[in-house]
């Protein structure tokens, strides 16, 4: 039992208490995207410069992530947690008040670093707190909120942007932090495990912390900026390529013998818990990128704005949430690998769907393949959590938290990269295709020339230029239908990489609700 249930509170106030914080962390991963163009102006930076604002945050976000165990039992959970929230809050007042570009880059390390434990510390104490019975529910619950991030965070940032100002995006976690302090302060206190942990004078693993640093750090880059700099054409990648290889290989050999390491890579002996984990990285992957893909389709092809998108994205996020309870209630009578089984066969059904989008298709066209993968989505992400944490000893939780977390987050940033590489050369690829059929010879292509070539010259245009700017025109076309079938093509591979999962399902364990899971002995 942990010290907060021995002392009588409330287990819904401390989920109260651990959800603030985090979806304070997860808005804050989304919600500065649509404020660049402003950070832009207003910084006076340049495109290139100002994404780093974005690539600082989830640097950071990503060193941190795997060693909240280690931290947790150095400095006491309650307190490292508190400290968390303390440094992200101060950070995110600074971000607001940045007087220019290197400074805002610089919060916005601490911001990310201070976030990054936030998550799998909340989901760590929710598995304590919650009995075996009902850590499928807490998992739901934990789901709505890491929901909201998605969700509120690019509308929220738009619209606080257009009304307000950019700073006023940070500036909004001051009151959200302050009230998680205060409830950290009164609610949440150490299990008795962590307080025998935190008397016992551990030996630190400085080259463990050093490798875990650099080569989360030089993966995070590589993944960030790999199609911006087109990969190892450049030799900017191509080292922190090498600089990523090299200190994962040393960090795996420093790990497995270190006595205290910061990063428990034994977690791994176990099958379940593996498999869990490689999963969780695909279904980020697919996740991410479809995410990313979406709006982007809609804002570049078919000319919704920002707000529209933002209109399709939500009924998805929508459907997630309404369908997170009732799959933590299914968790307690049902077995959870089938749940993720029936998830991944509706994410993959979604994905198929968006393959037949076209340039013509309605509103509700893309609104409701994206409900179809909010429902698969909430089907995923509870039992693969609970199924896939419930075989790890209380001890060991939060650096099992963290590990799975920064899975979901690198499949996240793999996906993303991997979809705008292969959007780019599948857009060539298919510009190729198409651009022979745009010849006189053909007859369709002449009746369509005539055509907008006389509708221009009824404007008033002269000859010439009409013939100019009908050609333009059918190029345009060309080019958007070649981005079209770019986009479909990469939502079908989306929808293979859910199915490829499948057999993995087959090593996860599932959960004896009666023995207490988390019990060590």
């Amino acid at each position: 039992m942990t010290s907060a249930a021995e002392k009588n509170i409330n287990k819904w106030l401390i989920t109260i208490t651990v959800m603030l914080p985090t979806v304070m962390e997860i808005i804050d991963t989304s919600v500065a995207n649509v404020a660049l163009p402003h950070m832009q102006g207003s910084l006076n930076a340049g495109t290139d410069e100002v994404t780093w604002v974005l690539t600082s945050y989830l640097v950071s976000n990503a060193v941190v992530l795997p060693m909240t165990g280690w931290l947790s039992r150095m400095f006491g959970r309650k307190r490292f947690l508190m400290t968390c929230i303390i440094l992200f809050t101060l950070a995110s007042l600074l971000c607001g008040a940045a007087p220019n570009l290197a400074s805002l880059i610089f919060f916005r390390v601490v911001q990310g670093a201070a976030g990054g434990a936030l998550i799998p510390i909340s989901q760590a104490i929710l598995m304590e707190t919650f009995p075996p019975q009902q850590q499928g529910m807490a998992m739901a619950i934990f789901g709505i909120g890491a929901m909201f991030g998605p969700i509120l965070g690019p509308a929220l940032g738009g619209w606080i942007t257009d009304n307000l100002n950019w700073r006023w995006i940070f500036y909004i976690n001051l009151p959200i932090g302050l009230i998680a302090i205060v409830m950290c302060s009164l609610f949440i206190f150490d299990p008795e495990y962590l307080r025998r942990k935190s008397r016992e004078v551990l030996r630190i693993d400085y080259w463990g912390l050093f490798l875990l640093t650099t080569s989360m750090g030089a993966l995070q880059v590589v993944l960030d900026k790999g199609q911006q700099e087109d990969w190892f054409n450049s030799s900017f990648i191509l080292t922190f390529s090498v600089i990523t290889v090299v200190s994962l290989l040393a960090l795996i050999w420093v790990e497995l013998t270190h006595p205290h390491p910061i990063v428990n890579l034994r977690l791994f002996k176990n099958i379940s818990f593996s498999a869990g984990n490689l999963i969780m990285f695909v279904v980020g992957f697919c996740l991410y990128s479809s995410i990313m893909l979406i709006p982007l389709f809609l804002q570049t092809l078919v000319g919704y704005s920002a707000t529209d998108a933002g209109l399709v994205m939500a009924p998805g996020g929508v459907a997630t949430l309404l369908t997170m309870p009732f799959v933590g209630a299914m968790l307690g009578k049902r077995d959870g690998r089938k749940i993720v089984l029936t998830g991944l066969l509706i994410g993959a059904t979604a994905m198929f769907i968006m393959q037949g989008l076209s340039l013509e298709a309605s509103y509700w066209s893309f609104v409701w393949p994206r409900i179809v993968l909010g429902i698969g989505l909430a089907m995923i992400f509870v039992p693969l959590t609970t199924v896939t944490l419930s075989a790890i000893p209380r001890q060991e939780m939060g650096n099992a938290t963290g590990v799975f977390n920064l899975l979901r987050n690198i499949g996240g940033s793999v996906g993303i990269a991997i979809a705008a590489t292969l959007l780019a050369r599948f857009s060539q690829f298919y510009q190729t295709s198409l651009v022979p059929h745009i010849s006189q010879y053909n007859p369709l292509f002449q009746m369509r020339f005539n055509t907008l070539k006389q509708a221009l010259i009824a404007k008033g245009m002269q000859a010439t230029q009409a013939d100019q700017t009908a050609m333009g025109m059918l190029y345009g076309m060309v080019r958007k239908q070649a981005a079209a079938l770019a986009y479909n093509r990469i939502f079908f591979i989306i929808g293979l990489a859910f199915l490829a999962i499948i057999p993995l399902l087959l090593l996860l364990k599932r959960p004896k609700h009666q023995s207490g899971p988390m019990e060590l002995h």
